[in-house]
């Protein structure tokens, strides 16, 4: 008997991300199957959505829109800073990505947009914030989650 996807399941699928345009952004094609825990947020809303209900062996295509995705850009997320906030080293240049510590204590990506004189100017929107993405996936693997697994909200824990 096949088990459905469900919250509380841990997935292992193959998958190739697409922008509109049809550019692959990343996939594991040659590479190890994703793992996630089904309904603990690990993938976007619009792909996890989309697989419930759905068993090893299913080929899905998916369209998420960029609100069930990463998130609308957000322009309060372009921020300045002055460069002494900065490490020395290395030399600061646009497209710089690095990890920048949150009032809350989390660490996230942050993308450097532009260095004018003594001000650096960075994005802490998600790189795919505001694209829309296409899927499409190949479930490889569907189980319940041991109770260590939910408790974690992750595979393998």
């Amino acid at each position: 008997m096949t088990t459905p996807i469900a919250d509380g399941t841990v997935v292992s699928l193959h998958y190739t991300l697409k922008d509109a345009d049809g550019d692959v952004i990343e996939s594991t094609d040659g590479h190890e199957p994703l793992q996630y825990l089904h309904g603990a947020g690990n993938i976007v809303t619009g792909l996890e959505q989309a697989l419930l209900g759905k068993v090893e062996g299913d080929e899905v295509a998916v369209d998420v829109k960029a609100e069930e995705a990463y998130g609308l850009h957000d322009e309060r997320g372009i921020l300045q800073f002055p460069r002494d906030k900065f490490p020395p080293e290395p030399e600061l240049e646009v497209g710089m990505v690095f990890a920048m510590q949150a009032p809350d204590g989390r660490t996230a990506p942050v993308r450097i947009v532009s260095v004018e004189g003594d001000v650096v100017t960075i994005d802490v929107n998600h790189p795919l914030a505001g694209v829309d993405l296409h899927f499409d996936v190949t479930v490889h693997g569907v189980r319940e989650a041991t109770e260590q697994e939910k408790e974690a909200g992750q595979p393998g824990a």
